[in-house]
């Protein structure tokens, strides 16, 4: 096998990643905040047991929930997901979007609690000059609080970002067909090693390419000073 071959192989599957990775952050992003305002509600059923969610899915692998949510379905009702009528029988679409599932609950988690922790870092003489001025409580979160929550939130986020590049890799352990499971299929079919690091390749550039982007950001709000 050819350097091109492994080239475009490798590309089908950064294909995947990508989109596992594009989807994650969509969805996990504004789950992650639901999950933010109810650990903060003064409803505290409401309160606990989304702490407890976070404490669990923060607690626990990536991997190990991977394998709950692909696995466990047809091991206690008897119905794998790749029986699902949603999937239509497309076995490869059912391990992506239970994947999907599986990092979109765990991210939210993660970003949830970057949220609250910036939230919570903002002074309540901020919320009281606000309300000094006449503005509601809502006038105050989004026009005095937000951006700069935002902008204390935004190096915790990159990390977290950068991290969901290089995590996408253990769908393969699902069966999901992103570019490492081809990079391993290489090593095992073809007895070549450098492909890994190839895929490797792939991967440092793409997150130099997000870490870049959000340095970006950073300094476009650098007007705000903690």
């Amino acid at each position: 096998m050819g350097f091109i071959d492994i080239t475009l192989q490798l590309l089908r599957g950064f294909g995947t990643t990508f989109l596992l990775f594009a989807l994650t952050l969509l969805l996990s992003l504004p789950l992650g905040l639901l999950f933010c305002f109810g650990s903060m509600s003064r409803f505290i059923p409401l309160r606990w047991l989304s702490r407890s969610v976070v404490y669990v899915i923060r607690g626990t692998p990536l991997l190990l929930q991977l394998f709950i949510v692909v696995y466990l379905p047809g091991i206690l009702l008897d119905a794998p997901i790749t029986k699902w009528s949603i999937f239509n029988g497309n076995v490869l679409a059912a391990y992506f979007f239970g994947a999907l599932f599986a990092f979109v609950l765990n991210y939210s988690c993660y970003f949830s609690e970057i949220y609250r922790g910036g939230i919570e870092s903002i002074s309540a003489g901020q919320y009281e000059a606000g309300q000094v001025l006449g503005m509601t409580k809502r006038q105050i979160f989004f026009k005095v609080i937000l951006l700069q929550v935002i902008k204390r939130i935004l190096a915790p986020i990159s990390n977290e970002t950068v991290t969901l590049v290089k995590d996408t890799s253990l769908a393969r352990s699902v069966t999901v067909y992103e570019m490492f499971f081809y990079a391993n299929q290489i090593l095992t079919t073809e007895a070549l090693l450098w492909p890994l690091f190839y895929a490797g390749l792939f991967y440092l550039v793409f997150n130099a390419l997000i870490t870049w982007l959000f340095n970006k950001a950073e300094k476009k709000l650098s007007y705000f000073r903690a």
